[in-house]
């Protein structure tokens, strides 16, 4: 006994020596994925015709992205009207509050560079905050953290906003200067604010010390090939900028498109579909977390903070399934972008943009490796339903898997042993497998007892399955006996050579 304990732990140590350092990125096992997706494109497209003509959009474009590529697109109707110009998909649209997710991803890039940190005052960067009186007496000091996560107190703010795109920054010095209202005290609640995302840019601006627009022209746009995207419409040939349009008595109306201007920070991008495809597809390439070089313009783990929640979660019930079915939501804000996670495990990651003339959407599925854009130039244009709408055609009736963890060394490592024991009983094994809580939380001997009970219901064992890992340390398997199947779910413990320190048996019925 004593020489076969020596082979398991020298072995083991050649294990651990081989494979801690090791981490297999989730990957996609469904063979029939991409051939699902494109037999789902010509539902996508009636979805959207008929959203256009439901919703009296003069023109809209949309794509797919997948796996990073934009691998579908669709451009209808009028860039503008009388002379109409038919859109195309290289027309450029204004995107408004999309806009928020660039501004937010300057901050932490800045925040990465470290020229700022998201606990730095407002009034580091903005001095003319010293004049602006908090709602209550043990409010905490504004900070950058908060105007990145909308809680800084100010109120919701969109029809009033909406119209100050082009305010200079001596306005928005002045409007701070003469100080502000707040709907809540800071750090208490969620609420919209265009103001604080106006004011996210003067940070940007302050801290990188050139204008944020150029800012993030150099550092996010040109490394990503965004080389059409700009801010200001009169640097756009004429045939090649949408114009925005009311639907009002029957009858579209134009809707005066503003300059740039300081509050462009919440909403002043014009860009095409193209050129936004290569912003998702940067999104979509933080996923899942790997090894593997560095080479977008941020840290992927930077991009990866920006997917998850930061700020009050709600529960919403406005998200039926395809079919109809009740399927509620939870939804919270990140930095520039919104977190949801629906009853069925999906996860997605969104924003919504809408100006006077323009109406804008697009969301990603980090797990499942999509992204969906749409863009067009109604008035608010209802795009956040119709991309909601194409999402669960996606999810259920073309069965759009996500990744699905891989097994890790370690994991395949102790399921054999796990299994070796449960049907020969080695010492040697648990000595080698188990950690040494597993015989304090349960007797070895109250374990063997339930053991011999389930290997008499099921009878000799004959297979093992492939294990189901549902991370790097925790996994589930089967073993399969003359008479049934016995499940084995087991967990390793946090230390370098991680072992089995939780160990449960059940029948399967």
């Amino acid at each position: 006994m004593r020489k076969l304990l020596f082979v398991w732990v020298t072995f083991s140590s050649v294990f651990a020596a081989e494979f801690a350092r090791t981490y297999t990125p989730p990957a996609f096992a469904d063979p029939g994925r991409w051939a699902r997706i494109q037999e789902a494109l010509p539902d996508l497209d009636r979805l959207y015709l008929e959203h256009a003509t439901n919703r009296h959009l003069p023109g809209f474009v949309y794509g797919v992205v997948v796996d990073g590529r934009l691998i579908h697109s669709l451009a209808w109707g009028n860039a503008r009207l009388g002379p109409d110009v038919p859109v195309a998909v290289d027309t450029r649209f204004r995107i408004a509050s999309m806009t928020k997710s660039f501004t937010a991803l300057a901050v932490l890039k800045l925040r990465d560079a470290g020229r700022l940190t998201l606990e730095d005052p407002a009034t580091k960067w903005i001095p003319e905050f010293r004049r602006v009186k908090p709602l209550t007496a043990d409010s905490p000091v504004i900070t950058v953290r908060h105007l990145l996560k909308m809680a800084a107190g100010l109120p919701q703010d969109d029809p009033w906003g909406d119209r100050r795109l082009d305010d200079t920054p001596a306005e928005l010095s002045e409007l701070v200067a003469a100080g502000l209202a707040f709907s809540n005290p800071p750090g208490v609640k969620w609420e919209y604010s265009n103001l604080g995302y106006g004011l996210l840019g003067r940070v940007v601006t302050k801290a990188a010390r050139r204008p944020y627009q150029d800012y993030i022209t150099r550092e996010l746009l040109r490394p990503l090939g965004m080389s059409n995207t700009v801010w200001e419409f009169a640097n756009v040939p004429a045939e090649r900028l949408a114009l925005g349009y009311r639907w009002e008595h029957e009858r579209w109306q134009a809707e005066p498109i503003l300059h740039d201007g300081e509050f462009g920070a919440m909403g002043g991008l014009i860009t095409t579909l193209g050129d936004f495809s290569r912003y998702v597809a940067m999104h979509l390439a933080a996923w899942p977390p790997r090894d593997e070089a560095e080479n977008l313009p941020v840290r992927r783990a930077t991009l990866r903070e920006m997917h998850r929640p930061a700020e009050v979660l709600s529960v919403l019930t406005d998200n039926p399934a395809f079919a109809g079915e009740a399927n509620p939501r939870v939804a919270a804000y990140s930095y520039g972008l919104s977190w949801n996670a629906d009853s069925k495990g999906n996860i997605w990651v969104r924003h919504a943009g809408g100006l006077p003339g323009f109406g804008s959407e697009y969301r990603f599925l980090p797990d499942h490796g999509v992204a969906l854009i749409a863009f067009a130039n109604l008035t608010y244009a209802p795009m956040t339903s119709i991309n909601g709408q194409a999402m669960q055609l996606l999810l259920e009736k073309a069965r759009l898997p996500a990744r699905v963890p891989v097994t890790s060394p370690w994991l395949r490592r102790r399921a054999e042993q796990v299994a070796a024991w449960i049907r020969a009983g080695d010492p040697a094994v648990a000595t080698d497998a188990f950690a040494p809580n597993l015989f304090q939380d349960r007797t070895e001997s109250d374990r063997w007892a339930e053991i011999e009970n389930l290997l008499g219901q099921v009878g000799a064992i004959r297979e093992t399955t492939a294990i189901i890992p549902e991370n790097q340390l925790r996994g589930r398997f089967q073993l399969v006996g003359e008479r049934g199947r016995l499940e084995v779910f087991f967990t390793l413990m946090p230390e370098e050579e991680p072992k089995v320190q939780e160990l449960k048996l059940q029948l399967v019925q």
